[in-house]
This record gives structure tokens, C-alpha cells and sequence, in this order.
């Protein structure tokens, strides 16, 4: 009972922001996250060049991430066309945020969470607090999904997937790019309703009209 009032109220709060103001928050989100990245790693690295040494530039890192990113997103889409549209309802943030962005927008968005999140979670935070914990911050931090058991559960379970990537090739590049793939590719499918989202849209797109959203030209 708690958990459905706590939706509500977090449904009719996403309700009141514009796309506009949705993405600016998803931006300042990210900053934040960039700003803690760079205090932790002075506290928890000695020198800066520690970190560094987890980029390691080889091209079959690039296309480990590549093959790994595209395989969650074949997964995403077959779930996506089998499942309940109530097993992936996260309130309709992923469609507003994307929707009505251009590609090249929707390339600036998932190449800055991918970096952001991949130095927090995995450079520094698993690097320190190992696999399991630093996923299951990872997942806590996407509160949107823990009003949905199933996307809950989706997103530890890529968590963790990213994490032990990340733990045999020691290698931020790997889960960069994997993540970017999976956000770049996950948001071209809404902005254009491909393989089957255009049956989940329904409710989750009828957001009410604001006068300060804005939509990037194709």
C-alpha cells in the first residue's frame, strides 16, 4: 500500500515536468555524478593516473562492448514484445526523454550517462566495494525503476552483467561503450516505435501537453 502511494505521488511529480525539464534534470544528474566521481577518486585513488590505467585503448575491448551492447538490446526487444506492457512501465521516462530527440541528441545523452556511470560504478566504486554492492547502488540510483519489480530485477541483473565485464577486462572502455550502446540503441527504438514499441506507447506517452516542451528536428 506504502510503495503504490509512493508511485503516485512519484508519477504525479514526473507528471508536472516537461520533456524539457526532464532532460534538464537527466543532465544535472549526470553532473553530479561526475562531480562525486572526481571527489571519490581523491579519496579512494592516490593518484589520478591510477584510474587512467582502467582505459586501456585495444580495439577488441570496443568490439567486446559493441557485441555485448547489442545483445542486451536484442534481449530488451524480444522481452519488449512478449512481456505485458505493465512489465516494462517505468512511468513513461524513458519515452519522454526520448521520444522527440533527434539522434544526434539521443547520442549526447547515453555517450554522457555511459561515461558518468561507468567511472562511478564501475571505475571507482567496484573497483573498491566489489561486484555485487556496487550494483546494487547502480540499480538503487535508477529509483524510477523500483516502483516496477521486473525492471528492478532487469536492471541489477545488467548491473551485474556490466560489472563482471568489466572484472575480466579490467577495462572501463568495454563497459562504456556497452552502455552507450544499449542507451543509444534502446533510444532510437522509441524515438522511432521501432520492433514492436509502438504497442507499448499507449498510456506511458499521454503526458500532458506543456508549452515549454521542445522537440529536435529529425
Amino acid at each position: 500500500m506504502s510503495c503504490q502511494m509512493n508511485k503516485e505521488k512519484y508519477d504525479q511529480m514526473i507528471s508536472q515536468l516537461s520533456d524539457k525539464e526532464l532532460v534538464k534534470h537527466l543532465y544535472l544528474t549526470q553532473i553530479f555524478l561526475w562531480i562525486g566521481s572526481i571527489l571519490l577518486s581523491m579519496l579512494v585513488f592516490k593518484s589520478n593516473s591510477l584510474l587512467i590505467l582502467l582505459f586501456k585503448v585495444e580495439i577488441h575491448y570496443f568490439y567486446i562492448g559493441l557485441a555485448a551492447g547489442i545483445a542486451v538490446v536484442l534481449i530488451d526487444i524480444l522481452l519488449m514484445n512478449i512481456l505485458p506492457e505493465k512489465y516494462q512501465d517505468d512511468g513513461g521516462v524513458n519515452h519522454r526523454l526520448f521520444a522527440k530527440r533527434n539522434p544526434f541528441h539521443i547520442a549526447v545523452i547515453a555517450a554522457m550517462v555511459a561515461f558518468s556511470e561507468e567511472i562511478l560504478f564501475r571505475g571507482i566504486l567496484q573497483t573498491n566495494l566489489g561486484l555485487f554492492i556496487s550494483s546494487f547502488i547502480f540499480a538503487l540510483i535508477h529509483f524510477r525503476y523500483l516502483y516496477n519489480r521486473f525492471l528492478f530485477a532487469n536492471i541489477i541483473v545488467l548491473s551485474l552483467l556490466i560489472g563482471y565485464l568489466f572484472k575480466i577486462t579490467d577495462n572501463l572502455w568495454v563497459t562504456i561503450v556497452m552502455h552507450f550502446v544499449i542507451d543509444f540503441l534502446l533510444g532510437i527504438i522509441i524515438r522511432y516505435k521501432l520492433f514492436g514499441y509502438k504497442t507499448l506507447v499507449g498510456r506511458m506517452s499521454e503526458s500532458p501537453p506543456s508549452n515549454n516542451e521542445n522537440t529536435d528536428s529529425k
